[in-house]
């Protein structure tokens, strides 16, 4: 009895110490929503956990409940069939909830990734398309509007949507800004799609969320959110202060190995680094 009670005591404290060091914090992006795709996600990340923890509380239940049931003492009544081959009624059970819970998990994650395929039609204006080209180790962001181009850092509009096109001139990546929703790859050769939308103006982190190599670390980026009218100031500042980017210079950026500050240019050269834009899920 004092050995059960020593190993109880033990498995608390190892409870109490995982909880402690899970590094737990209000600073979780994916859990901060800032824009209506991430608010989206973050409800089935709400309704996936709530699921998952009402699995675990019954089991934990059940796990209880069959311990003191069928404990080994002299006069436990409860009915014990060592002989029994089977049961329809119970393989019945442990299949079809399994399947409920498939079916739960897999309907609104399928039709919230459908409905964030494109902008939603309440949208006021369209969405400011900036092509994003992930290079060796460094991200650089074109925007086709103004012919402006920015190095490790991204400036957009605060409630209006972004259409982002996604391709990549090195290892293969993944942007990702998790304050304003979820990821898409930056792939050679192919162009995927991803819109987002800041709802206030801020700085959010960006990053690439996918193991590329040596250099990985340094694959992150700032995202600065302005109102409107601010980032049509940003823009015209832009035009009128930064230099242009020469092709020799571009190619550089582009195809040379190595980090890079973030750097600013009022126009860039018009050979394209995307290709045909297409859509793919969050």
């Amino acid at each position: 009895m004092a050995r059960n009670r020593k190993i109880l005591r033990r498995f608390s404290w190892v409870v109490m110490a995982s909880l402690l060091l899970t590094g737990c914090s209000t600073q979780i992006p994916v859990l901060q929503p800032q824009g209506p795709v991430a608010q989206q996600e973050f409800g089935l990340i709400e309704w996936s956990f709530f699921l998952m923890l009402f699995v675990a509380i019954v089991v934990f239940i059940l796990f209880g409940v069959f311990i003191y049931r069928y404990r080994n003492t002299p006069n436990n009544k409860a009915p014990y069939e060592p002989d029994m081959e089977g049961s329809r009624k119970l393989e019945f059970i442990w299949t079809l909830i399994p399947v409920i819970i498939v079916l739960l998990i897999a309907v609104p994650t399928v039709r919230t990734t459908y409905a964030l395929q494109a902008p939603p039609k309440t949208a006021k204006t369209d969405p400011l398309v900036i092509d994003v080209t992930s290079a060796a180790w460094k991200w650089i962001f074109q925007y086709p509007k103004s012919g402006l181009e920015t190095v490790n850092y991204l400036v957009i509009p605060a409630n209006e949507p972004v259409q982002f096109n996604l391709t990549s001139v090195g290892p293969m990546n993944t942007f990702w800004i998790p304050s304003l929703g979820g990821m898409e790859f930056n792939m050679p050769n192919v162009t995927l799609g991803l819109w987002l939308q800041a709802d206030h103006p801020g700085i959010y982190l960006g990053r690439s969320a996918n193991f590329s190599g040596v250099g990985f670390e340094h694959m992150s980026f700032t995202v600065k959110a302005l109102s409107i009218p601010q980032f049509n100031t940003w823009v015209s500042a832009v035009k009128k202060t930064a230099p242009a980017l020469s092709n020799a210079e571009n190619n550089q950026i582009l195809y040379t190995h190595g980090l890079s500050p973030k750097l600013t240019f009022s126009s860039y050269p018009s050979t394209k680094t995307t290709g045909t834009a297409g859509m793919s899920g969050m």
